[in-house]
């Protein structure tokens, strides 16, 4: 399988410095919209890296749910791979890869847990078949085949009316503390802008990175 001639130049769009706004949240924000409007699909799909218990790095996507001055948080199983790994190292980046727009943005931070009424509260939003699926999955566990989970989401299901499924006391919410942020362009002959934002004595300080 040789992809050596698979390519595509990057003409779209150009940043400079000047077009930035000077905190990286509110960019986050700008650049979140103009993906909605260009019909991103799932803009807020982002890939979260951890560090694996196994010393490699450990990547999958998670949708975010919500992004402020507190941090950018998601939801998921604390029993998990990514919670055990999150319990050992709390240190982790988010990617938000926008193609359409050849753009990908870095966030990198620290993880702590939302707060149980958060998570509770979020719970109560969500699809009356998710969260019977946040009950049915011991999520990364070995199952024999899918006929244990189909099992399991009818007896609960029979268990819990819709309206009335309580939250898992292994399920809630993370929320990462950004420490620095990475936007990145792609341009012509691979010579791409990228400009880091990283937090330092109470401000945050922008540069520019070679591509």
């Amino acid at each position: 399988m040789d992809l050596s001639d698979f390519r595509k130049e990057y003409a779209a769009h150009g940043l400079d410095r000047h077009e930035l706004l000077d905190d990286p949240l509110a960019q986050f924000k700008a650049w979140f919209e103009q993906a909605k409007t260009a019909g991103v699909v799932e803009p807020n799909a982002m890939v979260l890296s951890t560090n694996g218990l196994d010393g490699f790095p450990s990547s999958r996507t998670v949708l975010l749910k919500a992004a402020d001055e507190r941090g950018f948080s998601f939801f998921t199983n604390y029993g998990s791979k990514k919670g055990s790994e999150i319990a050992a190292n709390p240190k982790a980046t988010l990617l938000f890869p926008w193609f359409v727009l050849e753009r990908q943005i870095h966030i990198t931070g620290s993880l702590i847990k939302a707060s149980e009424d958060e998570s509770v509260t979020y719970f109560a939003r969500r699809p009356y078949g998710s969260q019977l699926g946040a009950l049915a999955s011991n999520q990364s566990d070995v199952i024999a085949d899918r006929k244990v989970l189909e099992a399991r989401l009818a007896d609960l299901k029979a268990k819990h009316p819709e309206g009335q499924v309580p939250k898992p006391p292994h399920w809630g919410g993370y929320r990462l503390v950004p420490t620095s942020f990475e936007f990145w362009q792609g341009r012509t002959n691979r010579l791409h802008d990228r400009f880091k934002f990283t937090f330092k004595s109470g401000v945050w300080e922008i540069v520019r990175l070679a591509p």
